[in-house]
């Protein structure tokens, strides 16, 4: 008789199998589940050396699969970069002082660089000038908390060789005065990629492993248990490699490589690797493009302009953004899908969507596969033409649910209250059938899955602006959407996503019960355990 190597007893253990089913206890041996069922069911596995866990009537679901979100270049602003989120920086004059302060005790000539700013509970964009005396000569970049936008100061305007009358990159946009024609700071896209490429040109795969610690550990303090790293350079792939052979790969890793590393995805087609390469520590998931950007920094392409008040610079007008040419796009997708590498394309905007949609079936029209589970990334403004369109192309809505927790206020102000009708509209996904997964885009957002499944649940802001009651889920449907959904859109879901024999042991205990609590209660929720293939990683 081979015993368990674990037995957690007692609890009300929340499977999520094809029955819901709802059990006591679970068994674990070699990272995997080998029963589940009553104390009776179990009983026979346990040996002298099993341990036996008492979980004491504790709600127990499956590990939380966030597919999607930015570990790598996380990791490397822990170690090198100024938080300059709301909860640090509160004001425009705090973000100054901040950078005064920071700028004071640095070397010179070293860059100042900054992440997760968001001018709308922050004060507001900071004029050129006062970024300039804020920094007292260090070049400055600071990165808007979607990744697409960014400011920069005169210095490092000087260092990336940009003055007034440098025209704008392909597909992206230094911001002018309209008066006068002079630079305001801020940055979009591409251009944005000017200053983050030149920052970013020094880290290394150490810096990497030594951030990736710290993000695991607040994973695992969230019950995450996967991560799909969007966008994946080869620097963090060669990092991830290393950290799996040294034992230091606490948080299951899926790699979709980034489209904006010139030849990445050229060589994975070459070499011939396919989505599924790797083992259940570190696998290839796919490959990503990034065409569409952000709605909450006005970026995001729409058929229709955004409302509100313009940043001083913004285009009149203003539709967004796309950053590839479509022919362009369509053929990388083609070549990629017909290697075996799962395509996933970024579309925000309904016209960023249906640009995503259409490399999408272009690339099923040349190579057609009946499960191909190719995804729509972000995938916000589905409206019911677009959701139609999903459906019948049986393309994945990769959804930031995250958005809506953090960035939901932002929505609201640029796109209008009605729209939110058709915003991350998982009511309708889920009556359609379209599969939709949900991830938090970290750190773009926070990484916590809980805040988000109390958006999905109650369609509120984290501050508590409406985002259309018609479209909220269960949490049962919430929950599905962090865990099986997840995994399925990986091709892992005979690994994971339920608590099923023979899957992986990924789960999570929490301190208060998902399915009986009060819904408002839902962002309160804080894991007490966390185990990955079994192996206690996490405890409060």
């Amino acid at each position: 008789m081979l015993f368990a190597d674990l037995v957690a007893v007692d609890g009300r253990i929340h499977t999520l199998d094809d029955r819901n089913s709802v059990v006591a206890c679970l068994a674990v041996r070699s990272g995997r589940i080998v029963g589940r069922g009553s104390r009776r069911d179990i009983n026979d596995l346990i040996g002298p050396a099993t341990r036996v866990i008492d979980l004491e009537g504790r709600t127990v679901v499956p590990g939380i699969v966030d597919s999607h979100c930015h570990p790598d270049s996380y990791a490397v602003r822990l170690v090198k970069w100024h938080d300059l989120g709301p909860d640090r920086v509160a004001t425009k004059e705090a973000l100054l002082a901040a950078i005064s302060s920071a700028a004071d005790d640095m070397e010179p000539g070293q860059w100042f660089v900054g992440y997760r700013f968001n001018e709308r509970h922050s004060g507001g964009y900071p004029t050129l000038d006062e970024l300039d005396a804020a920094s007292h000569g260090h070049p400055l970049f600071i990165l808007r908390t979607d990744g697409h936008l960014g400011l920069a100061n005169s210095a490092a305007f000087a260092k990336c060789g940009i003055g007034h009358d440098t025209p704008d990159p392909a597909f992206g946009r230094f911001d002018r005065l309209p008066e006068s024609g002079k630079l305001t700071g801020l940055v979009r896209e591409t251009a944005a990629h000017i200053f983050l490429s030149h920052i970013h040109e020094n880290d290394t795969e150490a810096e990497i492993a030594q951030g990736m610690e710290q993000v695991f550990d607040e994973a695992l303090s969230l019950g995450i248990t996967s991560i799909y790293n969007s966008l994946t350079p080869s620097r963090a792939i060669r990092a991830y490699q290393e950290m799996q052979r040294a034992g230091r790969m606490r948080v299951r890793m899926g790699i979709i490589a980034s489209g904006r590393e010139p030849g990445l995805i050229e060589a994975l087609v070459a070499a011939g690797l396919r989505t599924g390469f790797g083992n259940d520590e570190l696998r290839l998931i796919g490959v990503e493009w990034c065409p569409d950007c952000s709605t909450s920094g006005r970026t995001a392409a729409y058929y229709e302009p955004y409302l509100g008040k313009p940043v001083p610079g913004e285009p009149e007008q203003n539709r967004g953004m796309l950053l590839y040419e479509a022919e362009d796009l369509k053929q990388r997708a083609i070549a990629a899908h017909r290697a075996g590498l799962l395509v996933c394309i970024e579309g925000v905007g309904d016209r960023g969507i249906d640009f995503a949609l259409d490399a999408i079936e272009a690339a099923l029209e040349a190579h057609p596969v009946a499960d191909h589970r190719m995804r729509v990334e972000h995938c916000c403004y589905v409206t019911p033409p677009i959701l139609e369109r999903l459906r019948k192309l049986g393309a994945v809505d990769s959804s930031a649910t995250g958005f809506m927790y953090d960035l939901g206020d932002a929505y609201v102000a640029g796109r209008g209250s009605a729209a939110m009708d058709h915003m991350w509209p998982h009511r309708a996904l889920v009556d359609a059938g379209v599969p939709a997964p949900g991830h938090s885009d970290a750190a773009v957002c926070r990484f916590n899955p809980w805040t988000a499944m109390w958006s999905m649940v109650n369609r509120r802001s984290g501050t508590g602006t409406d985002l259309g009651a018609s479209q909220a889920v269960s949490p049962l449907e919430a929950l599905k959407a962090y865990t099986r959904l997840g995994a399925w859109s990986g091709f892992e879901e005979g690994d994971k996503g339920s608590l099923e024999v023979g899957k992986l042991a990924d789960f999570v205990v929490l301190d208060r019960d998902l399915f009986a609590i009060d819904p408002q209660k839902i962002r309160d929720i804080r894991p007490v355990m966390t185990f990955v293939g079994g192996k206690l990683h996490y405890q409060a």
